[in-house]
């Protein structure tokens, strides 16, 4: 499995580890976690992917939290800099919600984003 990164990619609020554990216990067969990543679709252009993890990729970066792990798709990475993972329960609608700072405009329905790449110089570490 891969290992966990030093810097971490995104920021996952205390009600998406919880989402996710609970999707780990849930699950039919035994799964690593919750891989997360982005495709072109939708009428904004892009789209947030999430599918259960039943395989490492050792390209993946991983954020562990309390036993939730969150796999980032390598080519997704520069898309998700930043980025904070909720999970929101409204009186119409449950799921995962990205606030992230790179996107550029999202559709109405809030399905489809538009995002830039993050800028490397502005991620300079101490």
């Amino acid at each position: 499995m891969a290992s966990a990164s030093k810097f971490q990619i995104m920021k996952v609020t205390p009600a998406a580890v919880a989402r996710v554990q609970e999707l780990m216990q849930d699950a039919d067969t035994p799964k690593l976690g919750l891989r997360v990543g982005i495709k072109k679709g939708g009428c904004a252009g892009m789209e947030y992917t999430m599918s259960m993890v039943e395989e490492a990729n050792p390209r993946d970066d991983v954020i562990e939290v309390e036993g939730a792990r969150i796999f980032i798709d390598p080519s997704a990475v520069l898309f998700l800099i930043g980025t904070e993972m909720d999970f929101e329960v409204t009186k119409f609608r449950a799921g995962f919600v990205f606030r992230n700072p790179n996107e550029v405009s999202a559709c109405g329905c809030g399905e489809s984003v538009s995002l830039k790449a993050a800028d490397p110089a502005a991620l300079a570490l101490p």
